[in-house]
């Protein structure tokens, strides 16, 4: 069975940077596209930013220019930098395996999240 474990979170300051990993098993990570999303209470979770099997990269607007999206295959794990943070950033981050292009529809079952509150 597949698992997702995101990790990294925290009570961040606005201007500030985290890096949030997810590392994945039960899978064959290096043939998956993968993506980070956010969930706000209440709301559908949004993609935040993608990266395909040969590191080709897609962002929100939201988040262009501040987050970068990067991948160990060697540790089937992705990561998140998070650069600059914002308040809105605020909420609990995921990642998922989507098929490119397609960023709504996911693979597997969702990890429990991390956390990140970015306070003013």
């Amino acid at each position: 069975q597949v698992q997702l474990v995101e990790s990294g979170g925290g009570l961040l300051q606005a201007g500030g940077a985290r890096r949030l990993s997810c590392m994945v098993s039960g899978a064959t990570f290096s043939r998956n596209v993968m993506g980070w999303y956010l969930q706000d209470p209440g709301k559908q979770r949004e993609m935040v930013a993608s990266i395909t099997t040969d590191r080709r990269q897609n962002f929100a607007d939201s988040v262009k220019g501040r987050f970068t999206i990067s991948r160990d295959n060697a540790k089937n794990t992705v990561y998140l930098q998070m650069d600059s943070l914002k308040p809105e950033d605020t909420a609990v981050y995921y990642c998922n395996a989507h098929p490119s292009g397609s960023y709504y529809v996911t693979y597997y079952n969702w990890g429990q999240g991390t956390q990140v509150t970015v306070s003013s």
